[in-house]
């Protein structure tokens, strides 16, 4: 409910999955099958990515503590 709360209040931004995001999706989603890595999460890698943002907020460790982005390790939140 907070999550939904700082959305609506502009603490968070929202970003969309770019054209060129769609991709590197498809290549963390199939290099990663032994997790399996979702869309969900392959996507706010490539978006970090493109934008060049090593901060993640997250509850789902597992995932990004396993997956390698391509600016390196990502700094997971809180």
């Amino acid at each position: 409910m907070r999550f939904l709360g700082d959305l609506a209040a502009g603490n968070l931004l929202s970003e969309s999955v770019a054209a060129g995001d769609w991709l590197r999706m498809a290549d963390l989603v199939a290099g990663n099958r032994d997790l399996p890595l979702g869309s969900t999460d392959a996507s706010v890698i490539a978006t970090a990515e493109r934008l060049g943002i090593h901060d993640i907020a997250t509850f789902d460790r597992r995932h990004f503590t396993v997956v390698r982005s391509r600016l390196g390790d990502l700094t997971l939140l809180p």
